[in-house]
């Protein structure tokens, strides 16, 4: 007798799969996931949202998650089937909101002892400047 595909909800997002979840421990649309670590006094049951990612040394991406319910931090490998869009989103998100204030990278290249301008080339455009 064949099993019967059952339905994943996403608690977060609500996206839906007929798919065996085979394990899965997130959501491969909005790459959130259950905290299901016991942290003393059961399950703890928060929504682990995606906060970064980093690569480890094999080359395997990992999505770095925090509980907001209890603030612990977990890392969740990525799959085949995760939505890169999302992916590169939470990938490129301290870029896009540095811990100072852009106009201050000058002043910072000082202090950490750089002249804090880019070197002239001799062609008048700056040596690290990119290419067209």
């Amino acid at each position: 007798m064949e099993r019967e595909k059952e339905i994943d909800r996403c608690p977060n997002c609500g996206w839906t799969s007929m798919e065996e979840s085979g394990g899965r421990d997130h959501c491969p649309n909005c790459l959130c996931g259950i905290h299901r670590e016991d942290v003393g006094y059961g399950e703890c049951g928060g929504t682990l949202e995606p906060v970064s990612v980093w690569i480890k040394e094999d080359d395997c991406w990992e999505i770095i998650q925090r509980c907001r319910l209890c603030g612990k931090m977990t890392a969740s490998a990525v799959a085949d089937d995760d939505n890169r869009i999302k992916l590169l989103s939470v990938a490129s998100k301290p870029l896009s909101f540095p811990p100072f204030p852009i106009e201050k990278l000058e002043e910072l290249t000082r202090i950490m002892g750089g002249s804090g301008e880019l070197e002239k080339s001799t062609t008048g455009g700056h040596q690290n400047e990119q290419r067209k």
